[in-house]
């Protein structure tokens, strides 16, 4: 992500990636939210650049990188689990982002 004024880029860590949507996209100093919480819902269907889990009919934005003008979200599918202590095509993820400004 190349950035225009590195001394003014804010981030910020949402646990949950649905205050992106209620709170804030409202905020337009925030430049980059990263989020987990959903875990893929630990089961889903990818093929090709399809990708498919149920915890999508929950959370508009479950995993990826999401846009709205100049801020984004990315949503990890994280390491970790909730309840069945496994994952069905749903694979764990440490997502690494590079941040450059420009000189």
């Amino acid at each position: 992500m190349p950035l225009d004024n590195p001394a003014s880029f804010h981030i910020l860590l949402s646990h949950d990636p649905s205050h992106w949507r209620a709170e804030v996209l409202s905020h337009p100093a925030i430049d980059l939210t990263l989020a987990g919480h959903t875990h893929g819902m630990q089961f889903g269907v990818k093929l090709g650049r399809f990708q498919w889990s149920p915890v999508q009919y929950k959370y508009h934005e479950w995993f990826g990188l999401y846009t709205s003008g100049r801020q984004q979200l990315y949503v990890s599918r994280g390491i970790g689990y909730i309840g069945f202590p496994g994952r069905a095509g749903m694979w764990p993820e440490i997502a690494v982002h590079s941040i450059h400004g420009t000189r």
